[in-house]
Order: C-alpha cells, then sequence, then structure tokens
C-alpha cells in the first residue's frame, strides 16, 4: 500500500494536523461491508443514516456515543433451532455487527428510529454563535470588552 502525503494541504491551512490521522486511519482499517447501510444529506445541515438490518428486534440494536464517535451495535438474541425445518439455504445474515461512524464536531444526533427492518439515525450540524462566520473590522483596536459590548 502507498502513503499518502499531506503536506502539501497543510502550507495553507491551520489546525488541520489531525486530519493527517484520519486519514491514515481511513486508509488502513478496512470498510465494514455488514450490515449495509447508506449516509444521506437530507438538506444543508441535515444528515440521516439508515442501517439495513433485517431479522434484529429493536431491543437487539444499541446505538452508543463516545468522543464524536457514533457506534451502531447489533447482538442478536439465542434462538432455539426448530428441528423440524432443514434450512436449504441462509441468505438473511444474523450476526453481531459493530458500525463505528466519526461525526464531525458541531454534528449532533437527533434521534433514531426503527422501522420495516431499517434503523435511522437523524443528525444535524448545530454551529453555534461563536463559530459562525463574522465580519472583522480594519483599523480600529479593540479591547476584548469592547468587541463583546460592540456584538450586543
Amino acid at each position: 500500500m502507498s502513503n499518502i502525503s499531506l503536506t502539501p494541504l497543510f502550507r495553507r491551512s491551520i489546525g488541520f494536523d489531525r486530519l493527517n490521522d484520519l486519514f491514515d486511519y481511513a486508509m488502513q482499517s478496512e470498510t465494514p461491508n455488514y450490515p449495509p447501510y447508506n449516509i444521506e444529506k437530507a438538506g444543508d445541515n441535515q444528515y440521516r443514516i439508515v442501517v439495513a438490518t433485517a431479522g434484529f428486534k429493536e431491543e437487539e440494536l444499541a446505538i452508543h456515543l463516545e468522543n464524536q464517535v457514533l457506534t451502531i451495535t447489533g447482538k442478536p438474541a439465542e434462538q432455539e433451532a426448530d428441528s423440524t425445518v432443514e434450512l436449504l439455504h441462509k441468505g438473511i445474515a444474523r450476526r453481531s455487527f459493530k458500525l463505528s461512524l466519526r461525526l464531525d464536531e458541531h454534528i449532533e444526533v437527533q434521534h433514531a428510529n426503527y422501522e420495516n427492518g431499517l434503523l435511522s439515525v437523524e443528525l444535524q450540524r448545530i454551529i453555534p454563535e461563536e463559530k459562525m462566520p463574522r465580519q472583522i473590522p480594519i483599523g480600529r483596536k479593540l479591547s476584548p470588552a469592547a468587541i463583546e459590548t460592540d456584538a450586543a
């Protein structure tokens, strides 16, 4: 596997040191293929993760958020085998899974819904007021107290 150097990108950006680590992690880890999932953009700041969890009950699924990593896990409950049925083909995989997705710092989980074998997790980008774009005055030297009173 070849290494990708992001050094040219860092010449024109400040504070993106962790981005290189994120790319290294993405290049090393394998992309999970079970369960199948979609990441959808429903609006400028609205996102949705839809995970196909056929055969799982709602209580067999869990969603956990820690340090901006959203983890969706599924663990099927033990089922008694029906001795009167012979399985000729098993195409529905009811195996345990763990799907982890890293969220941006301003992405918040709004709610989750489970319907018709699909687990939907609604996300929204909420940018705090202090992170919103603002105009910087030129030519006047303002003290921090003056900036606060100008903003009010």
